[in-house]
């Protein structure tokens, strides 16, 4: 792979405009999406119980089963609960909403019974209940908020102190730009919204700083040894192009392993498989094709003082 990018000669900077088109075209569709489901739903996003409070109960039965045959059995003994086919074509997603006096124990135990009055005993296999309160819930959407606004804020700080605020910046809207259209996607494909939701997102963030960073270290490395022989758009195209065999092979490897994971995980892991593959492919996208075009854009609108710096001995000598 690095003798296959060796010589990379790639202007991904020209394509910017493009670039700024496909993402504005995807926001807006994943915007449609969400308004949609608002209207429809009552949510933009497909909130587990994590976030709802209520119980998820995971069942598999032993015989061909429809969810047009299932479904009057719910809805006779759990008003209001959603029916979803889940993994396997005879296994099912059985969400109730929190009720008023209902309690864990009494969803546990009135399962069981109910799928037994009408299959028979030993037809079905319960594979796991989650149960969480309407109060809880909400706290952990706040919280979950939270945690993805605080990580965005502590980067800015960091890469400002480490870099200058204007890769701060960048980088920031590189990740935002990720964020946002990683849950449009999740609000378009109607993915669930649980704690592991957050868990990805957050690794999303970070995997895109990651490369993001790679990238501008090889800026900042450019322009001690470049500054006064090249621009800054050509400083950018040189070190988007030197640090591209890094970013394939890393993206290459990640994909590898999540797209296994996707396959043969199993079908709980299947969409925190989904959401991260989507993440990282976005990232590796962004930083090439947010993070660059907006540093550019910034410098362009408040140029570095090396600029000015450069200009001094310049002006100096002509006035003597």
């Amino acid at each position: 792979m690095r003798r296959l990018f060796a010589t990379a000669n790639y202007d991904f900077i020209a394509y910017r405009r493009q670039a700024l088109m496909f993402s504005g075209a995807l926001l807006l569709i994943c915007l449609a999406a969400a308004l949609f489901w608002q209207v429809s739903r009552g949510s933009w996003l497909n909130y587990g119980v994590d976030f709802t409070g209520g119980t998820l109960a995971q069942v598999a039965f032993n015989r061909d089963m429809t969810v047009g045959e299932l479904r009057p059995v719910i809805d006779a003994a759990f008003p209001g609960a959603e029916l979803t086919r889940f993994g396997g074509s005879n296994e099912f997603l059985i969400r109730t909403p929190v009720v008023a006096g209902d309690t864990t124990s009494d969803v546990a135990d009135v399962l069981p019974h109910t799928l037994a009055e009408a299959y028979g005993e030993g037809s079905f296999t319960i594979q796991r209940t989650e149960a969480v309160s309407a109060k809880v819930g909400g706290e952990l959407q706040m919280r979950a908020l939270l945690a993805v606004l605080l990580s965005l804020a502590a980067t800015l700080v960091y890469l400002a102190f480490r870099f200058e605020w204007r890769f701060g910046l960048a980088a920031v809207i590189a990740t935002l730009h990720d964020v946002i259209a990683t849950l449009g996607l999740v609000s378009l494909l109607r993915l669930e919204v649980g704690l592991p939701m957050v868990a990805a997102v957050l690794t999303i963030v970070g995997y895109s700083l990651n490369d993001t960073i790679i990238i501008f270290d090889r800026v900042r490395e450019n322009l001690h040894g470049l500054a006064r022989k090249a621009d800054f758009p050509s400083v950018l195209y040189r070190s988007i192009n030197e640090t591209l065999p890094r970013t394939v092979l890393t993206t290459a490897t990640t994909l590898a392993t999540l797209v296994t994971l996707f396959l043969l995980g199993g079908s709980t892991l299947r969409e925190f498989a989904m959401i991260l593959i989507i993440g990282i492919v976005l990232g590796t996208y962004s930083s090439i094709f947010i993070a660059a075009p907006a540093l550019l854009a910034i410098e362009n609108r408040w140029p570095a003082e090396r600029k000015k710096a450069a200009r001094t001995p310049t002006r100096a000598k002509a006035s003597a």
